[in-house]
């Protein structure tokens, strides 16, 4: 499994998070320089800190470096240039998701709607640029699985433009909820909201670097220095067969629901990205029949699926359970038939092997066939074997 691992014990900002993804994806910079944000010329450069080699990222508006809490947006407005960008499909829904999540940081701590929200901060262009080409370098690079340390966060204050405030600063902190997270020796903002947001959406598993064959090391320097301190970001790549993390499960019991509105719930959760949903029939007290309503999720984005499940169905409490897990690694690939194109998918790992086609490609190999799905598997398998 292709795995990328973030190194946060100094903080994680979106400007090192983007060095550090340079540094191990030199033709990273092809696609960095040919996004064509608005008034923003971005740039990368090697640098030494602390007698290390790294990279370093820039961004200029208008000529300038932008400073914090000078400059403001719109939500709609960042979602209106993201969407002109002339990017991947997937790197374009991820930078639109990174800013759903900053949004509704920011709407919890201003107690205002999310429509209502003006980001400062992380709404200034350089943040965009920065969340941007996160999401280019991710979508280039392409990891099955990116895991992340604890993060530090720093501790101290922080001057913004609602004036000074406690580290981490608190769309910060309900970013990184779900996260471990500490403040370590250092009284300065070390993760800042951009940083965080990048984390929450894009991390499956916080914890110790998991065991994997190491194949690249990039290092992302921040722009503040500190004796006998590497100020950085370093992202490590390599393949893991086997690998665990850990998942929150969230389980409710329901017996006011018809089954079909269980169905557009489950199918909700499963749109907003939920890692499985399953509903299962049980009886409750008094004889009354019922379901149990099971939501499996990353544990960073459980306060959202709790919301969800709120939202679309008629629950009044959860049941929180965290789960620590085994997975086979898993490889997909396509091959080449008589009947079109089909897709492999492989699972590995602890002594197994096991594949299966997937089953859209055997249902259209089927209907061209006129036969069984079964049947159109062991005909794609007798050819194959010749």
């Amino acid at each position: 499994m292709k795995t990328l691992f973030f190194d946060c014990s100094m903080g994680a900002a979106g400007d090192m998070l983007a060095a550090a993804l340079l540094d191990i994806c030199p033709e990273g910079e092809k696609l960095i320089s040919a996004l064509d944000i608005p008034e923003v010329e971005i740039s990368a450069f090697d640098t030494v800190k602390s007698g290390v080699r790294g990279k370093s990222f820039s961004v200029k508006i208008n000529g300038e470096h932008e400073e914090s809490g000078h400059a403001h947006a719109h939500v709609h407005n960042i979602e209106k240039l993201i969407r002109s960008l002339d990017i991947s499909e997937k790197a374009k829904e991820d930078a639109l998701a990174v800013y759903e999540l900053i949004a509704r940081a920011e709407s919890e701590v201003h107690g205002v709607p999310v429509e209502q929200v003006h980001l400062h901060e992380v709404g200034a262009l350089d943040a965009v640029a920065d969340i941007v080409s996160v999401c280019v370098l991710i979508d280039a690079i392409a990891p099955e699985r990116i895991a992340a340390s604890p993060v530090c966060t720093g501790s101290g204050t922080v001057k913004c433009v609602h004036g000074v405030l406690p580290v981490p600063a608190p769309a910060t902190e309900i970013l990184l909820r779900g996260a471990p997270i500490y403040p370590g020796d250092i009284k300065t903002e070390l993760c800042t909201p951009t940083g965080a947001a990048l984390l929450k959406h894009f991390v499956s598993f916080f914890g110790p670097m998991p065991e994997m064959t190491l194949e690249k090391s990039g290092y992302g320097m921040g722009k503040k220095d500190f004796p006998e301190r590497l100020n950085c970001v370093r992202a490590m790549l390599g393949a893991s067969a086997e690998s665990g993390d850990t998942v929150s499960e969230l389980r409710c019991n329901i017996d006011d629901m018809t089954p079909e509105a269980l169905a557009f719930a489950a199918g909700k959760l499963m749109e907003l990205g939920a890692l499985d949903v399953n509903i299962i029939p049980c009886v409750m007290k008094k004889g009354r029949s019922g379901f149990i309503f099971t939501c499996l999720c990353r544990p960073q984005e459980k306060e959202s699926f709790a919301e969800a499940i709120f939202r679309y169905t008629s629950t009044i409490g959860l049941r929180e359970y965290t789960c620590p897990r085994r997975v086979l690694a898993r490889e997909e690939r396509e091959i080449e038939t008589s009947f079109g194109t089909v897709r492999e998918k492989t699972a590995y790992g602890f002594g197994v092997r096991r594949g299966k086609y997937e089953y859209e490609d055997l249902k259209r190999t089927a209907e061209k066939l006129g036969c069984s799905v079964d049947e159109a598997a062991e005909r794609i398998r007798k050819e194959r074997r010749g």
